[in-house]
């Protein structure tokens, strides 16, 4: 099951939807879904690592943009949806206290958020629902999607060959690696 999927994220690297995919999945990542663009681009960066830079604009762009969407969501939808979004990552019973603090120390929130595994789209809807000033927080999203996703193509860039060499020997150990990460990501969110 995993070598399948595999091949299909290496082969869709070089495929014509793989920029329309990777920007897909980071502008939904960042409004209201639970699966971190990571899982396209890391691939599609090994398979493929001349674009690197490009696959590591596309999803800061893209992620941003979703960013405002999920910005959206909480300042005018966090009755209807965003407070269902944050019930289901397991934050809306500390959100009151949170609401209080968070235009101090919104920015840095959204820097934070926006590097770390921490769900991005908590913040975008947070920062919606608080009405953190707009271009405080796009310029913080711009800066911090930026630096995760282009320091992952960096590192990949530069030491693709030997990873993708490893992933590909040790496919479920990875697979299973990875797996942990996202779900201790999840539970650190959950119990945080």
């Amino acid at each position: 099951m995993i070598r399948p999927l595999y091949n299909w994220t290496m082969s869709l690297a070089e495929s014509r939807y793989a920029l329309w995919a990777l920007a897909a999945v980071a502008f939904v990542e960042s409004s209201f879904f639970p699966i971190p663009p990571d899982v396209l681009l890391i691939p599609m960066i090994i398979a493929a690592p001349r674009k690197a830079f490009l696959f590591a604009a596309i999803a800061t762009v893209a992620s941003v943009l979703g960013g405002l969407f999920g910005y959206f969501i909480g300042y005018a939808l966090f009755d209807t949806i965003g407070q269902s979004i944050l019930e289901f990552y397991g934050k809306a019973a500390y959100f009151e206290e949170f609401r209080t603090r968070y235009n101090e120390w919104g920015a840095w929130a959204v820097l934070i958020a926006g590097v770390t595994p921490f769900p991005f789209k908590v913040i975008t809807i947070a920062s919606g629902v608080t009405a953190l000033n707009l271009p405080v927080f796009i310029v913080a999203s711009i800066v911090a999607r930026a630096l995760r996703f282009f320091l992952v193509a960096a590192l990949l860039y530069r030491f693709g060959a030997p990873i993708r060499d490893f992933i590909e020997r040790r496919l479920g150990l990875v697979f299973i690696a990875f797996c942990v990460i996202l779900l201790g990501g999840f539970y650190l969110v959950k119990f945080l």
